[in-house]
């Protein structure tokens, strides 16, 4: 849908979570952001902040200690424990 973005988390081991959102939301070094469906392109890494992803009626809340986060093409794709 043109108003979701797909998203997957990674952990070395295993897909922890996988599936359309409405958005994703997390703090880096410089504060706050969120994406969005169609985000520009973007990488940042997160370091023991709470990443929230909202799908459906749900947000589900996730924290690692370091966790690269990568958008591209309407995809974000989140690496933990690296």
């Amino acid at each position: 849908m043109a108003d979701q973005i797909h998203v997957r988390i990674n952990s070395p081991e295993k897909v922890i979570w996988e599936g359309d959102a409405e958005w994703v939301s997390s703090e880096n070094s410089d504060g706050p952001f969120d994406i969005l469906a169609m985000h520009t392109n973007f990488i940042t890494i997160i370091e023991n902040k709470e990443i929230r992803v909202k799908s459906g009626s749900e947000i589900q809340k996730y924290k690692f200690d370091k966790t690269v986060l990568h958008v591209h093409a309407n995809k974000v794709n989140i690496y933990t424990n690296i």
